[in-house]
């Protein structure tokens, strides 16, 4: 026995200082590009001209100016001439197809968006050509509750798992789609026919999951005393507590006042989403917080104002709740204090051309600083994101976009995008402009036995 331990350990002596060790990300230095940050630790960050970007593996490692510090061995890329910002975020979109609840009933929380979308879809690709990297995906809106969003990372993948954005415990993240106004206003198969059946119907299901997560607090550890199972109790049981983001369709100015009023009765979280007539009530929006506390609270307005995600092309003449949508809406909430952000509701607004929808804010009357943090930190932060993406600091993860010049000029291009340090697309790739630009082959499917282009498959455009 002791001549078997001595000859154990004599092989573990010889083949432990052999044991792979393990290796540190690759750092990468972007120099002499002028840097928009957006955010630095909370608060609005300037530009950096011939700024210096660090980057770890998918990590932000520094941010500075070209006096920053690149560590030995570094690989250097010199983008001079170019401008980089954070990559962008949307907090409303239908790429991969839109699913969701069906007609069988207009409240139905129990559907996931998760189970209907195609990640294969040309979409996905079409997004990266517009510098987009962090997606809401939303259900339709035919519904006054049409199911669970998902919350993803166009980092590349052949399942839908491979994109979801997940929280500390490993969770998928995502929110609640909601709606009010004329969309789900048939008055048929269950499904309200005026404005006051609607917030009825929406109050007679919160009160149900109210006295559902009673009764599961109520029984302890003791299994035998727990409710049958209700999936859609259980979801509208984490929007009352805060868990689950309500993402709420409206458009009309009476439509977002009952918004309110159900959010203060029920004490959920709340991002309004179009707000076509949010110039008309932005007072109000102002005054509440929407359910987040103090999270947008700033000197200006010390209430927060309630998140609004907000379009400046909304189906033009094919909605008449959209009729009094105008431009100058982003410039109106910003003076109020109001937090915003902007969405593309894809295909409303092609992702390709997101950053021209700030640029209409800025049009409007919204200062460019508000403009470009409404497509990366606010809406980030809509999503419980802020703390990862949404700005070019250090720690967070590296999304990042390249532009051939001012983000807010129509002559720009997107060059390249970045996702977790990672080139997922490249204007300079005939295979990548395809996406950009449309042409033959553009809007197929990602099929890899037409033509294989990396991690999403085949070139997309105009569908």
């Amino acid at each position: 026995m002791k001549i078997r331990s001595v000859l154990a350990a004599a092989v573990m002596l010889t083949v432990a200082p052999f044991a792979p060790a393990q290796t540190a990300a690759p750092i990468t230095a972007y120099v002499n590009a002028k840097l928009m940050p957006v955010a630095r630790g909370g608060a609005p960050a300037p530009a950096i001209e011939r700024g210096t970007l660090v980057v770890q593996g998918s990590t932000i490692l520094a941010v500075g100016d070209a006096s920053t510090a690149i560590p030995a061995g570094a690989t250097r890329v010199d983008l001079a001439g170019k401008v980089v910002i954070p990559g962008l975020v949307d907090t409303h979109n239908h790429i991969g197809g839109i699913g969701g609840a069906d007609q069988s009933g207009p409240i139905q929380p129990d559907v996931s968006v998760r189970d209907s979308v195609n990640v294969l879809d040309s979409g996905f690709k079409r997004a990266l050509s517009g510098g987009l990297t962090t997606l809401n995906i939303m259900p339709g809106s035919g519904h006054l509750l049409s199911g669970q969003t998902i919350y993803v990372k166009l980092r590349g993948g052949r399942t839908i798992d491979d994109l979801l954005i997940r929280d500390a415990n490993g969770k998928q993240m995502g929110g609640l789609k909601m709606a009010n106004g004329t969309n789900s206003l048939s008055g048929q198969g269950g499904f309200p026919g005026t404005r006051g059946k609607s917030a009825a119907l929406v109050r007679e299901r919160f009160v149900a999951a109210q006295e559902h997560a009673r009764k599961v607090k109520a029984a302890g550890d003791d299994a035998t005393k727990l409710p049958p199972r209700d999936l859609g109790l259980e979801v509208l049981g984490e929007v009352l507590s805060g868990k689950r983001i309500v993402h709420h369709h409206t458009h009309r100015a009476d439509d977002v006042i009952t918004v309110l009023r159900l959010q203060k009765e029920f004490g959920f979280r709340v991002v309004l989403h179009h707000v076509s007539e949010a110039w008309k009530v932005a007072d109000e929006l102002a005054k509440s917080d929407g359910g987040w506390g103090k999270t947008f609270a700033t000197d200006q307005n010390p209430n927060g104002g309630v998140p609004c995600s907000i379009i400046l092309v909304d189906s033009p003449g094919g909605k008449l709740e959209a009729q009094d949508l105008i431009y100058e809406t982003g410039g109106v909430l910003e003076k109020a204090g109001v937090p915003t952000c902007f969405h593309t509701d894809d295909w409303i607004t092609d992702v390709r051309l997101f950053l021209r929808m700030a640029a209409l804010g800025v049009r409007g009357g919204m200062s460019r600083d508000a403009a470009l943090a409404a497509l990366t930190i606010q809406p980030a932060k809509m999503l419980d994101l802020g703390d990862r993406v949404g700005s070019l600091e250090e720690g967070k993860d590296a999304d990042f976009v390249v532009l051939s010049g001012d983000p807010f000029s129509v002559y720009t291009k997107v060059e390249q995008t970045f996702v977790e340090g990672r080139k997922v697309f490249d204007l300079a790739d005939p295979k990548d402009r395809l996406f950009a630009t449309g042409g033959f082959g553009a809007g197929r499917d990602q099929n890899p036995y037409f033509c294989c282009y990396g991690q999403f498959g085949q070139g997309g455009g105009a569908q």
